[in-house]
């Protein structure tokens, strides 16, 4: 690749911006050309600019429209096909990865790793070639292929469906966010895949999507016991 490596540094907090910002700029090879501060700036700045590689917080704010990080994923690489995405996460979740890298991310990275692997994940990704944190490629790795029949349902992931069972027994975000050991902002994100994936959102819905799959049969046999 001739010249330095054009990056658009996307993340909704400007100090984790400028952090990162400091890290790429310390390269010779980089060359951060805008910074965005949600999905829609980010997918207008890609398309417009068509940098090498787009660094992309995945718990980024819908901002005014009603997509999400993941969701910009394909609209992307249909918009920007030569520019890589390098997801930026706090997400650990081995589900997650999967989705990022089969919708169109090249790199996910961790935040609390990013120190040690932004750079050589976006070089990756800049050569074309993917990277995914050695974590949760290990995960990956180990998890069998092919349908489970005591999968959760509408393929929701293990974690999102303790989201849903907890906010379905009456739990507040922040409630469920210190019964898990999450942050508030990383429940909400995932309440909201939970809300996509099964198309429901009202509180009410939830309950009754809850019980109509056995969900809290546990809570329930308790009570009775």
């Amino acid at each position: 690749m001739e010249g330095p490596i054009a990056i658009v540094l996307a993340d909704d907090h400007a100090v984790v911006r400028t952090g990162l910002r400091l890290v790429l700029d310390a390269q010779a090879d980089f060359e951060v050309v805008a910074e965005a501060g949600t999905v829609e700036e980010a997918e207008r700045l890609t398309v417009a600019m068509r940098p090498a590689v787009l660094v992309l917080d995945l718990g980024m704010p819908h901002g005014a429209g009603d997509r999400s990080s993941l969701d910009a994923l394909p609209v992307l690489a249909r918009d920007a096909p030569t520019t890589k995405v390098v997801v930026l996460t706090m997400e650990d979740d081995p589900e997650y990865a999967r989705r990022a890298l089969s919708t169109g991310a090249t790199a996910y990275v961790l935040k609390e790793a990013a120190h040690a692997e932004l750079v050589s994940a976006i070089r990756h990704a800049a050569d074309g070639e993917s990277y995914l944190n050695p974590r949760l490629g290990a995960a990956l790795a180990a998890t069998t292929p092919g349908p489970d029949p005591d999968a959760p349902p509408d393929d929701l992931t293990e974690r999102e469906l303790e989201v849903l069972r907890l906010v379905a027994l009456g739990h507040t975000n922040a409630e469920v966010g210190r019964l898990m050991h999450l942050s508030v902002r990383t429940i909400e994100a995932r309440r909201a895949h939970v809300q996509q994936k099964i198309g429901r959102s009202r509180r009410p819905e939830l309950v009754r999507y809850a019980l109509e799959r056995g969900l809290l049969d546990d809570v329930a046999d308790g009570a009775a016991g």
